[in-house]
């Protein structure tokens, strides 16, 4: 009796406990559900314990011995929400999906209390912060997927506990710091995916412990060093990525050997160099090999061709096929045996010799073969009609001649076809009117002949057609000029097109540039272009055009560069031009435009429009120096003119004389800002600069200039330190010099460029006019002071200016230029680039500054477009200044490169390019030509190689800083040659920077 009374109570015992542990899961649940905001697809309808039992709830599943939850599977289901900490409470949880859906906020830490969870599935959603530390509880993980969030920090320590580990995937999140050693320690690692982070460093050699890994993805990070050898024995691995990082070295010569079960293979945009190797021929289950952008020399191994899987091969922009190469284009030959192509790739390297015929052999599925960017020479064999699933056939920028075979009508799927800059003559194909499919078609840069074919007409959803430079005649078909697909760019310049524009060009409602410059085409501009409403772009110049310009234009609201020059356009410049609110670039030179000239919008702003050679404008802004407008008098009688002219004498006597008693009577009130003078700058009062400058204190000044002082200012209202420029304007060109230094630097943002804070045009305490300008306070100075220092006290300095510390500079400032010449809306030519020009932060950034002397450009893709009133005075300083501005060249961008080039010799070598030194037979270009390359390292700067060696180099590091010191040197010369022609343009001296940079850095580790 006692024994049953003991089982009865033990079972209620257990009743209760099992009964109170469903509660605590339904809670926890509840808690879940209440924390989800978005439901569309109402996948937590049935989630109600009024209706049915948790068990039974959508995604719930639940033991079948005790019902308690084991799996959780919300994945898919476009929930927005956050994850409540009582998740913990589910203790007998082995598995979490909630994978593609929108959950946000941070991940709890209490996952860590679900010590028996196998997979944990957060990937494709929003989560922020960390990863939660507590992970290291849940021992007993398989599967670790947080892919596709926005997770930040490092891979936390942590998580080096969970042994068993077979799937990690912490893909596309902001991850830094390097990647742990310790994940070599999970030996049951099949699956490893940190690819598209933050990562930096170097690939452990740990990790060549995972001996049963199969997918290696550490692509899109910033990792650096060479592959270790340990993971290339890895002989499980079928998936090995490491795209786009700052890795370096050689392919090793028998990784198709170590690797035979590679299906995929890529390491493109990185810096590998070597020769491709020929063993991966041995790994026949590949099917993707991309080692595109690096630096990978040599032949093409035929043995490719026996990998009979292969879909896609990429090799272009490699140095293969150059100097040691007989084998040419052979390989061609043989990747016809790769009967699954997809993608065939070998542009931008040095492949040279003809088209072998047996392209016309490749895959029956091929869909991209590019090989543009070579040298390759001879004709396109008509072979190539067979290719009938390609959607794009690249050969653009070679040595290719004949014509454009007909056969190229086949290409039914062709979306894309590129044969620009090549020597194909003939005629358009007429079949090209087959390829229904095209998007956009290249073929500009060649000698073709004859008409557009009408078929073009066909190509219905046709986006960009590019036929510039040819030698085309005839007409513009209306089939073309109305092919309403036409969304990107219409570009005929440069042929000799003749008749009227076409009216159909009105059909074009969502073109974004039309360009048909430089033919011979007549009549008048068609009103119907006002229905081109998407237009960006209009360049008509150097036509035989005539008429005036259509007031219906005034809808296009979208234009921000018209070119009408050089026709014969009559009547008045319209003034809808002035109020288009993008138009940044206008060119109405060489006309024969008469009236008045507006002075609104961009006609307020002479540097960025040209109305040379139409000789009968009259008004416009003074800057012009055109008579003002007046009406015609010659029909008046002369003692009425006489009365007229007495009458406005005397008027501007008694002007004068009012003027006069307005200035005494006003002399202590501020000079008004008027439009062209403000350009939008925030201004600030007299007495707050006054304040700030401590009275402009002696200890506050930092230096003088040109046109004006610099004083440090704590401005107490927000707590801040700036530099207050103060304009001497008693200074010859002072004022000029504000005004103009206002107007650029309240157009042009960039992390280089000093930023303009305020700006105040005020009265001082004794009634003179007051200017100045506040910029950001850099608190290491400028690169001249920290180059060259006037006294012992500030030698420390020098010292800090490292090899990479000066190459960041040089870096900095391209990039300052960079922008200014190429990405500005109306490129800008600094005009005095100097080191004290060069301002320093706290972190050894680079900031260029003093755009007194700026010079905005109206056009510089050609040396005959200049602004209406480029300056001709010399500008820029002594040891700076362009030779090509000496003999009255105009400001360019070149001059900045020089400018650019003699500072990056100074900053390397520490020598003024005024130094006592230098001479008329020497100067500082010539001093450092002399000495490269076998003298590089007597010219440097002593203090950078103190600096290095106080770093304890060794020989190798040592080798490697002379070489890319060499490197850095030769740019400067180049930069400040002579000529403007042999001179390189600043977007290519940064690329050729930054390659150094990345070089040093790999080598030096």
């Amino acid at each position: 009796m006692e024994l049953l009374l003991y089982l009865h109570l033990s079972i209620i015992v257990m009743s209760i406990a099992i009964s109170g542990c469903e509660s605590t899961d339904l809670l926890a649940l509840q808690d879940l559900k209440n924390r989800i905001t978005d439901d569309p697809l109402h996948a937590m309808a049935s989630w109600n314990d009024h209706s049915s039992h948790f068990c039974n709830w959508t995604g719930v599943t639940c033991s079948p011995y005790n019902d308690r939850v084991i799996n959780l599977d919300l994945s898919s289901r476009k929930l927005v929400g956050t994850i409540p900490s009582s998740i913990g409470n589910l203790s007998f949880l082995t598995g979490i999906h909630l994978e593609n859906n929108s959950f946000h906020g941070e991940i709890p830490q209490a996952i860590g209390l679900l010590l028996q969870l196998e997979h944990f599935n957060l990937s494709s959603n929003s989560f922020s912060g960390k990863i939660p530390t507590n992970l290291t509880y849940c021992k007993e993980l398989r599967v670790l997927d947080l892919r596709a969030n926005d997770l930040v920090g490092k891979i936390v320590d942590q998580l080096s506990s969970l042994l068993k580990l077979n799937f990690l995937r912490l893909k596309s999140n902001s991850f830094t710091g390097g990647i742990p050693y310790w994940i070599g320690n999970f030996s049951s690692l099949k699956y490893l995916d940190i690819s598209s982070n933050s990562l930096q460093g170097p690939i452990p050699q740990d990790l060549g412990r995972l001996m049963s890994l199969e997918v290696f993805k550490v692509y899109e990070n910033e990792l650096s060093g060479t592959i270790p050898s340990s993971i290339l024995n890895i002989s499980s691995i079928y998936y090995f990525s490491v795209t786009q990082n700052l890795l370096h070295g050689q392919l090793r010569a028998n990784i198709g050997l170590t690797l035979p079960n590679l299906e995929v293979f890529a390491g493109a945009v990185n810096s590998f160099t070597g020769c491709i190797p020929v063993s991966l021929a041995n790994a026949s289950r590949l099917h993707v090999i991309d080692f595109s952008q690096n630096e990978l020399t040599g032949d093409v191994p035929y043995r490719l061709g026996k990998l009979k899987s292969l879909v896609r091969l990429n090799f272009e922009v490699n140095r293969l096929g150059g100097r040691g190469s007989s084998e040419g284009l052979k390989f061609l030959d043989f990747l016809t045996n790769c009967t699954n192509m997809i993608v065939l790739s070998f542009a931008a390297n040095y492949f040279d010799g003809e088209l072998p015929y047996s392209i016309a052999n490749f895959s029956t599925v091929l869909e991209i073969l590019t090989l543009g960017d070579n040298r390759i020479h001879g004709t396109l064999p008509a072979g190539v009609g067979s290719l009938t699933t390609l959607t794009l056939l690249g050969m653009e920028n070679n040595c290719l001649n004949g014509s454009v075979p007909e056969t190229i009508g086949r290409l039914n799927g062709l979306e894309g076809l590129y044969l620009s800059g090549n020597a194909f003559s003939g005629t358009i194909p007429l079949s090209i009117g087959n390829l229904t499919k095209l998007i956009s078609v290249y073929l500009q840069e060649n000698r073709l002949e004859g008409i557009i074919p009408p078929e073009l007409g066909k190509c219905n959803i046709l986006s960009v057609l590019n036929l510039t430079k040819n030698h085309l005649v005839g007409s513009i078909p209306e089939e073309v000029a109305g092919l309403s697909s036409l969304s990107i760019s219409l570009s005929l310049a440069s042929n000799s097109f003749t008749g009227p524009l076409p009216k159909e060009l009105g059909q074009l409602i969502n073109l974004k540039e039309l360009d048909v410059s430089q033919n011979k085409l007549s009549g008048e501009i068609p009103s119907t272009l006002s229905n081109c409403l998407g237009l960006e772009r209009i360049n008509i110049s150097s036509n035989l055009l005539q008429g005036t310009i259509p007031q219906s234009l005034t809808d296009l609201r979208s234009l921000s560069e018209i070119d009408f020059s050089r026709n014969n356009l009559s009547g008045e410049i319209p003034e809808f031009l002035g109020k288009l609110p993008y138009l940044r670039k206008l060119d109405l030179s060489f006309n024969e435009l008469e009236g008045k000239v507006p002075n609104e919008g961009i006609f307020a702003n002479t540097s960025t429009f040209s109305i040379n050679g139409n000789n009968r404008l009259c008004g416009g802004v003074p800057n012009l120096h055109l008579p003002e407008c007046s009406k015609a008098t010659k029909h008046l009688d002369s003692r009425v003119v006489l009365a007229v002219i007495l009458t406005l004498a005397l008027s501007v006597l008694v002007l004068c004389s009012c003027a006069a008693y307005y200035k005494l009577s006003n002399s202590r009130k501020a000079q008004p800002w008027n439009a062209e003078q403000l350009f939008e700058i925030p201004r600030t009062t007299y007495r707050a600069i006054h304040r700030a400058t401590n009275g402009f204190s002696d200890a506050n000044l930092v230096g003088r200039g040109s046109f004006g002082s610099v004083y440090k200012a704590h401005f107490d209202v927000d707590n801040t330190i700036m530099a207050v420029k103060v304009l001497n304007l008693q200074q010859r060109g002072a004022l000029r010099s504000f005004l103009d230094e206002c107007r650029t630097l309240s157009t042009i943002r960039h992390r280089n460029l000093l930023k303009i804070k305020t700006a105040c045009s005020s009265i001082d305490h004794q009634g003179n006019d007051f200017k100045c300008i506040v910029f950001e306070f850099m608190t290491n100075g400028n690169l001249h002071d920290c180059l060259h220092t006037e006294n012992d006290d500030q030698q420390h300095q020098t010292k800090k200016l490292s090899f990479i510390q000066r190459l960041d500079i040089t870096i900095d400032v391209a990039s300052a230029l960079d922008y200014l010449h190429n990405h500005c809306q109306t490129p800008i030519a600094h005009c005095d680039l100097k080191p004290s020009n060069i301002l320093l932060d706290e972190d050894m950034s680079a900031h260029v500054g003093d755009f007194g002397l700026a010079t905005f450009l109206l056009d510089t893709s050609s040396s005959d477009s200049q602004s209406p009133h480029s300056p001709t005075a010399l500008k820029g300083s002594i040891g700076y200044i362009p030779t090509e501005y000496g003999s009255g060249s105009q400001a360019s961008t070149f001059g900045d490169v020089y400018s650019f080039g003699i500072v990056l010799l100074e900053l390397f070598i520490s020598r003024r390019p005024t130094d006592a030194m230098f001479n008329e037979s020497l100067n500082i270009h010539k001093y450092v030509s002399m000495a490269l390359p076998a003298h590089v390292m007597e010219i440097v700067d002593p203090i950078l190689l103190l600096t290095e060696e106080e770093q304890n180099i060794n020989q190798d590091q040592a080798r490697t800083m002379e070489e890319c010191l060499l490197s850095v040197l030769e740019i400067g010369l180049t930069c400040s040659a002579s000529s403007p022609r042999d001179r390189m343009p600043i977007i290519t001296a940064l690329s050729k920077l930054q390659a150094i940079k990345k070089s040093f850095l790999s080598r030096r580790l």
